[in-house]
């Protein structure tokens, strides 16, 4: 679960950086593929192995029971946290163009 939630949020953040930016085409690209000739010298067979798979039988149920709980307090502290600005790209080109 942990694992799903970080990557979820790392695609977020990947997601909200992206749209930070201000993409702008400066060059056409080109790709040339190489040319080949593929002869066939001699043919195949493949036979894929076969399995009988008997799965276990699982039951998921539940039951009552009491258990021992900490009991967890908070407090009020005041704390300095570091802060960030973030200016997106297409703003940081409108400050140039005015100064």
């Amino acid at each position: 679960m942990l694992k799903t939630t970080l990557a979820a949020a790392l695609v977020t953040v990947g997601a909200l950086g992206l749209t930070g930016c201000d993409v702008e085409k400066t060059q056409e690209g080109n790709v040339s593929v190489p040319k080949y000739e593929v002869e066939k010298k001699a043919s195949g067979d493949v036979t894929l192995p076969k399995y009988d798979v008997t799965t276990p039988d699982v039951k998921v149920g539940s039951a009552e029971t009491t258990i021992n709980v900490p009991k967890v307090t908070t407090e009020e502290k005041k704390i300095e946290v570091p802060t960030v600005q973030v200016t997106p790209a297409p703003d940081k080109d409108d400050n140039k163009k005015t100064q």
